[in-house]
């Protein structure tokens, strides 16, 4: 059975772009679209389908008050389309936050590539994903001192990430160890998310640079487009941006991160997250091979149960546990807390 979209859109171009490319592909059906969420609203009730597209900027109600409703009411995958710009950025930050599966940006015309192209294969993984993720309370941090002790975190996710990353690193104390992220995210939406994380979590939380040095305290996360984090040096770890193909088929790829980070043998700690595919499951593996504590999430507290999945087929898992335990034994597996 074809996935049945709604898209959910107030201008007639974007709809009619989006319709073209859908399509295309004998594995969509595209059953219905609205201008704005009180259209939508009523679609929704009459068509019933299996994910839809909502425009972050529309008239009469935003699309992530209307994603809040949906969430509330009527939970069901929900792709969020939003301009690249840094306000439309941070709306689709926010609606990823309530619960939105994923987000694609708006072409922006002249020579740059129509990001809708990519629309298909995420509406299909959409319609796979669970909108229906029941979470237990994060299991509290202790609030002495904690030190790192010379280790370095390793993070991946895709689907459901952004959601499971805020839920960990507000666990995470201001000096926590260095933690590396590789969130597969549209290019010019990781500021946005670093920017958020930033203001809500203990540690300094910035997009990594090339160049920059690991410190405690502060996690860095992978810029989206075409370039690949990695961490190279035993004695002084540091970020490099390296440019290359897409690796399992994402750039940035958890792959080639934790490929470079099983070099650190023991002092890393790799966790896999919620997502689609296999990313980061080869990468998870060379971190166990070589000395390092690997983590992956666990099936019923994740959106998509594809990349922890693999990891734990391939023998790459030292321990799966639900979202609101792996805070706490990322911090355990990569320091102590120091009793005052």
């Amino acid at each position: 059975m074809p996935v049945r979209v709604l898209i959910v859109d107030d201008s007639p171009v974007i709809r009619a772009i989006m319709k073209s490319v859908l399509r295309q592909d004998p594995e969509i059906e595209v059953i219905g679209e609205a201008g704005d969420p009180y259209e939508a609203r009523e679609a929704i009730k009459r068509l019933n389908p299996d994910v839809i597209t909502l425009d972050v900027e529309m008239p009469r109600m935003s699309g992530v008050e209307f994603l809040k409703k949906i969430m509330q009411l009527r939970p069901m995958p929900v792709v969020m389309v939003s301009s690249l710009t840094a306000a439309g950025s941070e709306k689709a930050i926010d609606a990823l936050a309530i619960g939105a599966v994923d987000c694609i940006g708006k072409p922006v015309g002249g020579d740059t590539p129509n990001p809708f192209l990519e629309l298909p294969a995420i509406l299909k993984n959409a319609a796979r994903a669970s909108a229906n993720v029941q979470y237990t309370e994060q299991k509290t941090v202790r609030r002495e001192a904690y030190n790192p002790a010379d280790k370095v975190v390793f993070i991946g996710a895709s689907t459901g990430g952004v959601d499971a990353l805020f839920r960990i690193l507000r666990s995470f104390p201001a000096s926590c160890p260095p933690t590396l992220i590789v969130q597969h995210m549209p290019s010019g939406f990781t500021a946005s998310f670093a920017s958020r994380l930033n203001h809500h979590c203990a540690p300094t939380v910035r997009e990594a640079t090339h160049g920059t040095v690991l410190r405690p305290g502060h996690v860095y996360i992978a810029p989206g487009g075409d370039r690949h984090l990695e961490v190279s040096g035993k004695h002084e770890p540091t970020c490099l941006l390296v440019d290359g193909p897409p690796v399992s088929g994402h750039s940035p790829s958890v792959d080639r991160l934790f490929m470079t980070a099983s070099a650190l043998g023991p002092r890393a700690v790799g966790v896999l997250l919620t997502g689609m595919g296999r990313d980061g499951a080869d990468g998870l593996k060379a971190i166990r091979d070589r000395g390092g504590y690997t983590i992956a999430q666990s099936e019923a507290t994740c959106v998509v149960y594809g990349m922890p999945r693999v990891a734990a087929e391939i023998g790459a898992v030292n321990i799966q546990l639900p979202l609101n335990m792996i805070a706490a034994e990322t911090l355990k597996a990569a320091g102590e807390w120091i009793t005052a």
